[in-house]
């Protein structure tokens, strides 16, 4: 049966879990690249910018799901469009496990990043179905297993590789999505609360949304700052790895992604601040952590401890900021949160790709150095942001 509207939310722990897990799978398949960068860019003979080129690739894929897909969840039935798009994914993972030259990387990396967008057309509809007084909790655990995927994502590409070389991290990926996808198509009720409008003029009314909504301007420009932070380091880390001194293998470096697992646990509890009416403390708390999270990255030539405290607090900082953006948009306009999940995401990974970029670039010419003060810019840039928007609040209030 097909939910109405008017129907109460509901939303079982075994369905929030699935969720979870299901956003997990999809989006940590944006990831694999990271900790395999060196053992690509050696199997296809690519440089190191060339091989910079596929994470961007799967980041600019993924925003434009974000901005063409996601929107669909508002125009059609949920369960049905969320099986079709995981299912394209896994089809895109396939692509690339069996690619024989970077060009069709590329076109694999492309597909799943374009699909997997799924896991956000999951995120607004957990929100739909809770209850407004636990939406903020529930949106932070689906939002911890999509984080968690992204990080063991990393481990897990990296143990495989070593185990069967990169390809066999893309069989496994496909394999899981189609597991996944049948067990959502069971799992899901489904729901549909259509727009009425065109898919032209739904398009039309993301930028409306951007035009009319302060929240959600300043939230995408503190989204996309954090993130493209988030890339720098992901993307620098593993060739930072893989060469003198410390030449690790791909196994070693998808490792440091499990240091990153508080933090993705934390974003359960940065939901709960957000249902409390404090989700500006944790943005202002995460925003703070983030600029000092790279002291410590910056010492890995003199100290493995102090850089893995780095990581601990960068993914911390990432997190706790991202869960209280979400929130924060999520109270806007309960009819149109896809349309709201479209625009901030969009923004979101289209700062994580230019930080990917901009990681291999300044990686390539500048060392661990240059990557370390890319990510303390754009820091820098996301307190500024908050900064003046307290500033001129505060002024308002006068």
């Amino acid at each position: 049966m097909t939910a109405k509207p008017s129907d109460p939310p509901g939303l079982s722990p075994l369905l929030v879990l699935i969720m979870a897990t299901a956003t997990g799978l999809a989006v940590g398949s944006n990831y694999f690249p990271q900790p395999l960068l060196p053992t690509m860019a050696k199997d296809l003979g690519l440089s190191t910018t060339r091989a910079g080129i596929i994470v961007t690739t799967a980041q600019l894929g993924y925003a434009a799901g974000l901005l063409f897909l996601v929107p669909l969840g508002d125009l059609f039935e949920r369960r049905g469009l969320i099986v079709l798009m995981a299912l394209l994914s896994a089809a895109g993972l396939l692509t690339t496990a069996l690619a024989p030259a970077l060009s069709v990387v590329l076109v694999g990396t492309a597909l799943t990043g374009l699909f997997s967008v799924v896991a956000q057309i999951l995120v607004p509809f957990a929100a739909t179905l809770a209850a407004p007084e636990k939406r903020g909790k529930v949106v932070g655990t689906v939002m911890s297993g999509l984080l968690l995927g992204i990080l063991f994502a990393r481990t897990v590409a990296g143990a495989l590789t070593s185990l069967g070389g990169w390809r066999t991290v893309y069989f496994a990926g496909a394999a899981g999505m189609v597991v996944a996808t049948f067990v959502l198509r069971r799992a899901l009720p489904r729901y549909h609360q259509p727009v009425q409008l065109s898919y032209f003029r739904l398009l039309l009314s993301i930028f409306a949304l951007f035009r009319d909504e302060p929240v959600l301007r300043i939230r995408a420009l503190l989204g996309a700052a954090t993130f493209g932070t988030f890339s720098v380091f992901w993307t620098s880390m593993a060739f930072l790895l893989a060469g003198p001194p410390h030449r690790m293998s791909p196994s070693t470096i998808g490792l440091f992604g499990l240091v990153g697992v508080a933090g993705a646990l934390a974003a359960s509890s940065a939901g709960r601040l957000a249902d409390r009416g404090k989700g500006d403390w944790a943005t202002g708390g995460g925003l703070l952590v983030l600029l000092g999270s790279w002291a410590p990255l910056a010492l890995v030539q003199h100290s493995m401890a102090a850089f893995l405290i780095g990581v601990l607090l960068l993914d911390l900082a990432v997190q706790g900021v991202h869960i209280s953006n979400q929130a924060a948009i999520y109270r806007i306009r309960p009819e149109a949160r896809n349309r709201l999940t479209a625009a901030y995401m969009t923004s979101y990974f289209i700062g994580g790709a230019a930080g990917s970029l901009g990681s291999a670039a300044a990686f390539s010419r500048f060392g661990w150095t240059g990557a370390v003060a890319l990510g303390a810019t754009l820091s820098a840039s996301g307190g500024l942001v908050w900064a003046v928007v307290h500033f001129k609040a505060r002024q308002g209030r006068r």
